[in-house]
């Protein structure tokens, strides 16, 4: 049974670690060392998390695209 405010069963979690709070945005990055343009991985942040995980990412030089939880995309970044 779910408590009054308690995730139902489509909320999707933020992806960082230790995080239970339901997730508002995606965060689409791919490696673009080892994955093609058409290739996107897709981490869930919440509020909070958001500018971290996009941070954290673009840190490693990869390119990423912040949407709305549940926007999908089509690619990320430009064809090597």
């Amino acid at each position: 049974m779910l408590g009054l405010g308690a995730p139902g069963p489509s909320d999707v979690q933020c992806s960082r670690a230790g995080c239970s709070e339901i997730a508002t945005f995606g965060v689409n990055w791919r490696n673009p060392k080892i994955h093609g343009i058409e290739r996107v991985k897709v981490w869930s942040a919440c509020d909070e998390h958001v500018d971290y995980l996009r941070e954290f990412l673009l840190a490693r030089d990869f390119p990423v695209v912040v949407t709305p939880a549940g926007e999908t995309v089509g690619s990320v970044g430009a064809a090597l």
